[in-house]
């Protein structure tokens, strides 16, 4: 110890202080999203309550129901349910007691699939959301001939006091505050219940329908189904769906099924409607124990899986306090991976059983799944003599992009050379710049064992251009008549029929951007040193090549008139000089002449060749 430091006293425990207010105001205004859910948990709370009375009174044959009811002219909102019931003890000890939660402890007690949902004693609070005052009336099962009320304005004070006895079961009355009044219509309480609560068990009535919201089990839970025709089953699969995916019709549906440390079930299904690769109209809807947690966990579906929508269910996924999304704990991760698995084997299977509904997937979503196919084997070995690739002739399968025995791609789209090629020579070429196109035909290539020719590249474009001999006086004298800016280089290609194509430089155009990033220190001086290794050597003198094709009639009869000092050559030289600025598309760009000037240049030209 430091000589001057005084001596410490001996460390005390103290309990820390509690603003029991505040504790409530988080609790039951800025636990959930939107005050709407306040009806789920307490709902939730009424279906535990009859679960509950079925596992500690086996012996019970009553009917299970739970109703919620409004009234406007008192605006109140009812919840009754034919459960347990409470006892007062009970009462003062889960009801009234934040974070204790009997439900949890005869799950924790009982089996995985018991159906309870309740875990952290704190739904009952969702009700001073929406009330100004709640009023619970109860009768347990274990006293039927005592009744309780509870009543409270805040939940931090309440009164029990005895009542008579009603039927065994809890009603729980909501008297409304004034921003709430709508929830007395039944049009809303419908929907807010058929959102969260349309896979629970028991049935949930709403006003005085006499038909339940939730009157059928989802089909992973109908054991009727097995019993079904193919086309049945397939035909109730969608109609499922449908109910779940607002935005689209699903096309088909898969299934999922428990495996490995996952005990997800649900439905997944292709959606109906065009996506491009980088589209996501992902949604998933997952249900706990069949109450609504999520209707928005795309991130349990795969990246690529932009056109698929979901409803799953789970037992063991770990909500938050607010029971409003999940933790990212093992069970989540375990049933990220079966869907993406169910979503691999769904595919698989369906281009195997209902090729009508797979054709129609593959044209509704070509795009999303060229990407797709990249991420799986199974999924590639599926795809790829299925799906397009967009090519200068439109979209087309791999298969039909052979020419002389090699694939072909534009990795640049903005010179336009490429495809003014393979168009002369009528062959497509995959369009480089669109999504996921190049990794996918390097993976067909690679699988087929041809040669993929990335256009644009110095390799690829030595694939096109068979560098041929000039003499120099002849190589001059095009130099001279041909180029504006442009590297003469005299080749041989096909097609025979053009003379000459006008090619970018990538490398010299690379080493003038940085020379140019040099000056105003666009790019960090180790980068720029880095990339500067690699371009030291390059001549940035002509940032464009010019191809003079020899196996071209007119270039041959260009170069002999020139040899001969034909006075005509000028004349001709200047015509394809006009013309080599039309293909090449260069416009009015810095690069070259105008487009008008080489019209000007052809029209003149023209005249002096007829010119007598």
């Amino acid at each position: 110890m430091n000589p001057i430091d005084p001596p410490c006293e001996p460390a005390q425990i103290r309990r820390a202080g509690v603003d029991l207010s505040g504790v409530m105001s988080v609790l039951s205004k800025h636990l959930y999203s939107t005050p709407m859910v306040a009806l789920r948990e307490l709902v939730q709370n009424a279906h535990d309550s009859i679960l509950r009375r079925r596992h500690e009174q086996p012996d019970w044959q009553g009917q299970s129901r739970i109703e919620v009811l409004g009234d406007s002219s008192a605006n109140t909102v009812r919840i009754i349910d034919t459960g347990a019931g409470l006892t007062e003890s009970e009462i003062h000890n889960f009801l009234a007691t934040v974070g204790v939660s009997y439900t949890r402890t005869l799950r924790q007690d009982g089996p995985d699939d018991s159906g309870l949902i309740g875990m952290f004693g704190l739904g009952f609070l969702s009700a001073f959301v929406l009330a100004k005052r709640v009023t619970v009336r109860t009768t347990s099962y274990q006293t039927p001939e005592l009744g309780f009320v509870y009543v409270s304005t805040n939940a931090e004070q309440y009164s029990v006091s005895a009542m008579p006895a009603r039927p065994v079961g809890t009603e729980i009355i909501l008297e409304l505050q004034d921003d709430f009044g709508m929830l007395t219509r039944t049009v809303h309480l419908r929907e807010i219940l058929e959102r969260y609560c349309v896979l629970l068990r028991e049935p949930i009535h709403v006003g005085e329908d006499g038909k339940a919201i939730n009157p059928a089990p989802p089909p992973w839970r109908d054991e009727t189904a097995v019993t079904l025709m193919p086309q049945l089953q397939v035909r109730r699969n969608l109609e499922f769906a449908a109910r779940f995916e607002h935005n689209f019709e699903p096309i088909c549906c898969m299934p999922v099924r428990p495996e490995g440390a996952s005990d997800a079930v649900g439905l997944l299904w292709v959606q109906d409607g065009g996506t491009y690769g980088t589209t996501d109209n992902r949604n998933l809807s997952v249900f706990l124990r069949g109450m609504l947690l999520d209707d928005d966990a795309r991130d349990l579906l795969p990246p690529w899986a932009g056109f698929i929508g979901g409803v799953i269910e789970s037992n063991r996924l770990t909500p938050t306090a607010s029971r409003e999304d999940l933790q990212r704990d093992n069970h989540y991760h375990a049933i990220q991976h079966t869907l993406s698995e169910a979503l691999i084997d769904g595919l698989v299977e369906l281009g195997k059983t209902q090729p009508q509904a797979w054709r129609r997937v593959l044209v509704r979503h070509n795009e999303a799944l060229l990407g797709a196919c990249l991420s799986d084997e199974r999924l590639f070995g599926l795809l790829m003599d299925s799906v397009k690739v967009p090519t200068s002739q439109g979209d087309l399968p791999a298969s039909e992009l052979l020419f002389k025995g090699a694939l072909y791609v534009i990795l640049d789209n903005e010179s336009g050379f490429e495809e003014m090629l393979f168009r002369a020579m009528g062959a497509p070429v995959a369009l480089g710049n669109r999504y996921a196109v190049v990794p996918f035909l390097r993976r067909w290539a690679e699988a087929r064992k041809v040669r993929l020719i990335e256009l644009g590249t110095e390799q690829g474009n030595r694939q096109l251009f068979q560098l041929a001999e000039l003499d120099e006086p002849a190589r001059q004298w095009l130099h001279d008549h041909l180029a504006h800016e442009e590297r003469l280089v005299i080749a041989r290609f096909s097609p025979a029929e053009l003379p000459l194509v006008v090619v970018p430089d990538h490398e010299a155009q690379l080493k003038q951007r940085l020379d140019q990033d040099q000056n105003d220190k666009r790019v960090s001086t180790s980068a720029l040193r880095l990339a500067r290794q690699f371009t030291q050597k390059v001549d940035a003198t002509y940032l464009t090549k010019l191809y003079l094709n020899l196996d071209n009639p007119a270039i041959q009869a260009l170069i002999k008139a020139a040899q001969d000092d034909n006075p005509r050559a000028g004349h001709a030289a200047l015509l394809l000089k006009a013309f080599k600025v039309i293909i090449a598309g260069q416009g009015n760009g810095p690069a070259g002449p105008s487009l008008n000037q080489a019209l000007t240049d052809l029209a003149g030209a023209v005249q002096q060749l007829l010119h007598k």
